[in-house]
């Protein structure tokens, strides 16, 4: 199918950032969201990072506005019927995506392909309270979106072959490579790297090391752009943990166990980066170990 309309839903960190990579490639995207605030947040997003690429030569000025003049924005939901393809990037929470697929659909065209930008969500379970789970499928983009050359393409036990191709073919002009995973909790990536942070909060919570000896023992030891942790904090400890959880419920084995001390930051609301403060404090000129 010839996608050229795309609707995003969530004008989040994941959804600019969707937004920003379509309309660079040429496809006209609509942006929706629950909150105006957010909307405007997300083309100012764009803006500055389209703004950034221009300086340094890696697209013209021409390119940049002609990107901004592709993307649109609205309140409504409904707004998203008359597209190709639909991505959902709203928060990690199953009840909430289902809520935006049921509202969707009666809007929808009859070859609109929708797709879930989850971490870790089942696929199948998804697409199975939709009308057209064969043109359902997860669209797994990394974070930073603009930056990171990697998307996840999963298929649902319904997903037919035209879907996959389709979206295979978006990911092609975007410019990024797409990895094929099926459809078993946390797909590739999250699978082996969730684990990974959890095992850092453990050390951290048994005492082994403190927050600056362990990412600085990724770091050099491991050759890590970034230490466990301090990506922890970059994801979201809410994320982190709603994806430990799908593993945990998902597959029954203990070892997917969340820490506890993950919890508690949680429940602190101490999610990172985004609040401000995390595994490190984020309020000053530099980050400061919070344990």
């Amino acid at each position: 199918m010839d996608i050229q309309k795309i609707g995003i839903v969530g004008a989040g960190q994941m959804g600019n950032g969707i937004a920003h990579v379509m309309a660079l490639a040429g496809y006209d995207v609509i942006l929706t969201d629950v909150s105006q605030q957010a909307l405007d947040k997300a083309l100012e997003t764009i803006r500055g990072n389209l703004a950034r690429q221009a300086s340094r030569g890696k697209i013209s000025d021409e390119e940049m506005n002609a990107t901004l003049g592709r993307i649109g924005t609205t309140l409504q939901l409904s707004d998203l019927g008359a597209t190709d393809l639909v991505i959902e990037a709203a928060t990690e929470r199953e009840t909430i995506k289902q809520a935006i697929f049921e509202d969707l659909q009666p809007h929808l065209q009859p070859h609109t392909i929708l797709t879930s930008n989850t971490s870790s969500i089942s696929i199948t379970r998804l697409a199975s309270r939709t009308d057209r789970p064969e043109r359902f499928m997860g669209f797994h983009f990394m974070n930073p979106v603009p930056v990171m050359q990697l998307v996840e393409l999963i298929r649902g036990i319904a997903t037919d072959e035209e879907t996959f191709k389709s979206c295979l073919a978006v990911v092609e002009r975007i410019g990024k490579t797409a990895s094929s995973a099926e459809d078993f909790p946390a797909f590739i990536v999250n699978r082996i790297l969730m684990p990974m942070i959890n095992e850092a909060v453990y050390t951290l919570y048994e005492g082994v090391g403190n927050v600056k000896s362990i990412d600085e023992a990724m770091k050099l030891g491991a050759n890590h752009p970034m230490g466990p942790l301090e990506l922890a904090d970059f994801i979201g400890l809410d994320t982190c943990l709603a994806i430990m959880n799908v593993l945990h419920d998902g597959l029954a084995d203990t070892k997917y166990r969340p820490c506890p001390l993950l919890t508690k930051y949680v429940e602190a609301g101490w999610l990172g980066r985004k609040t401000q403060r995390g595994f490190y404090d984020y309020r000053g000129d530099t980050p400061v170990p919070t344990r």
